[in-house]
């Protein structure tokens, strides 16, 4: 060997090793931005976002020790994103059912109190039937006379109230002018 090649080939062996750690180093970022993105993990996917080839991906350990751990994380995810899945649409499913029952005890009480609605409408036109015109009138009159026989009534208590009253206050002054007169008449015997 030619000692002008050894360092030549030091060199290029240095420049190999760091070209692939800068490879590695790449996919360790685009499977943690894969993850982070929460898309599926793929070799296609890892090679395009970490700018090297399939084969790179195949052919050096680290790498492909990498890309087949994340793939296996991420079919341990999906089988438990698939029970989470199953477990939501069973918790949707009953409340659907719920849901379902509630709406048609809602109906049945809606129909029942459309029933009820209706008997009462039908109550009152049999009420308002049987009043004719004219006995709505007399009994309009009549209740017109009876308010006002309450409010003479009403006006004849105050007068009969103020009366009492007075003949109160003059029954308390007579008594005091007769006690007077008594007294009087004691002191003059």
């Amino acid at each position: 060997m030619n000692t002008a090649t050894v360092p030549r080939t030091a060199a290029a062996l240095a420049a190999r090793r760091k070209r692939t750690e800068t490879a590695l180093q790449r996919v360790h970022e685009a499977i943690t931005r894969i993850r982070r993105e929460k898309a599926q993990v793929s070799v296609a996917a890892v090679a395009r976002r970490a700018d090297v080839s399939r084969t790179f991906l195949y052919d050096n350990p680290e790498a492909r020790a990498a890309v087949a751990s994340a793939m296996a994380e991420a079919g341990e995810r999906s089988g438990l994103l698939a029970e989470q899945d199953d477990e939501r649409e069973a918790t949707w499913r009953e409340r659907a059912l719920n849901a379902e029952d509630a709406l048609k005890q809602a109906q049945a009480e809606i129909l029942a109190q459309r029933t009820r609605i209706g008997e009462l409408l039908g109550q009152i036109r049999d009420l308002e039937a049987d009043w004719t015109e004219e006995a709505i009138q007399r009994i309009t009159t009549e209740n017109t006379t009876l308010k006002q026989r309450v409010r003479q009534l009403t006006a004849d208590n105050r007068t009969l109230d103020d009366r009492l009253k007075a003949a109160r206050s003059n029954l308390r002054f007579q008594d005091r002018r007769i006690a007077d007169l008594e007294a009087s008449l004691t002191d003059g015997q």
